[in-house]
């Protein structure tokens, strides 16, 4: 089963791509690699994840907001792949988190993202990753993940 059918049964769809909140582009593509720029967990132009994990956004709420995350970054990678299907594999996963002082389960809340690529994209969704706290994150968002991708 191809990852677009997985989504199906899945019963998620890919969102429109965001606008970028800056001057930058969705995507840079360098011979078979794609530099997904940070994605914010945005639908239908408006945060689901706002706030700070460990004092007003619980770990679950934050979990869910990587989710959506990652839903936008497969919407960019199948823009610059044409289809799902021609990822080859996710290399980096950059995961951000807007932190209370004291919380350390970033990786918890990456976990929404790195779960996602995983049942959609099987193995090509394995990859390495890092997870790190940040005082505050654009617009107030409680999440923000890039990606780095190869294609076939």
């Amino acid at each position: 089963m191809g990852a677009e059918e997985k989504l199906k049964e899945m019963g998620l769809v890919l969102p429109e791509m965001a606008t970028p909140a800056g001057a930058y582009v969705p995507a840079k593509r360098t011979g078979n690699l794609v530099y997904v720029a940070g994605q914010l967990p945005l639908r239908d132009g408006k945060l689901v994840c706002e706030g700070t994990v460990g004092r007003n956004v619980s770990v679950d709420e934050a979990y869910d907001g990587a989710r959506q995350c990652g839903l936008n970054i497969l919407a960019v990678l199948k823009q610059q792949a044409g289809s799902l299907d021609n990822i080859a594999q996710l290399v980096r996963v950059e995961g951000f988190v807007a932190s209370a002082e004291g919380f350390t389960d970033q990786a918890k809340v990456i976990n929404g993202a790195s779960e996602l690529f995983a049942e959609v994209l099987g193995e090509a969704g394995s990859h390495a990753r890092f997870a790190v706290g940040a005082i505050e994150l654009p617009l107030g968002a409680s999440v923000e993940i890039a990606a780095i991708a190869e294609l076939k």
